[in-house]
């Protein structure tokens, strides 16, 4: 082990660190100790906001749909206009039906987050990634 670090960020710094200074990083690995499952809440999730999500996605695969139905077919005039509302329709239906049977009133989303992060290297290029770490200023070392 070359050093822990109590951020993912700090570790990736240490990486580039030696990144910077031609090391082979190929030898190098960041391995998190003590994960654990992490799930911010983003807000309330209602019908409406379901609505408008199945809304909005629905209409975006509708213009794709559009978009190669005109490219194949060009004298069908309209194709890309009514496959947008159909994808709108669709979209939103299936995202009302989807909040409905899911029961959750909330959004967030979820990561999985370590207590420590360990830098580890190779045993033979270990000692020559220390020295390269050890030579960094204290303001240029990460935290």
């Amino acid at each position: 082990m070359l050093s822990g670090y109590t951020s993912h960020e700090a570790a990736q710094r240490a990486v580039d660190i030696l990144a910077e200074r031609n090391f082979p990083v190929e030898h190098v690995s960041i391995v998190g100790s003590g994960l654990r499952l992490e799930e911010r809440i983003l807000g309330r999730w209602t019908l409406g906001k379901a609505l408008l999500a199945g809304l909005s996605s629905g209409a975006w695969i509708g213009l794709l749909i559009g978009v190669v139905f005109w490219i194949v077919s060009p004298w069908v005039v309209g194709a890309v206009i009514s496959a947008i509302v159909l994808g709108a329709i669709f979209g939103a239906i299936f995202g009302a039906v989807t909040h409905m049977v899911r029961r959750r009133t909330f959004a967030s989303t979820s990561a999985v987050v370590a207590e420590r992060y360990d830098v580890l290297c190779d045993a033979e290029f270990a000692a020559e990634a220390r020295r390269l770490l050890a030579a960094v200023p204290a303001t240029d070392q990460p935290h």
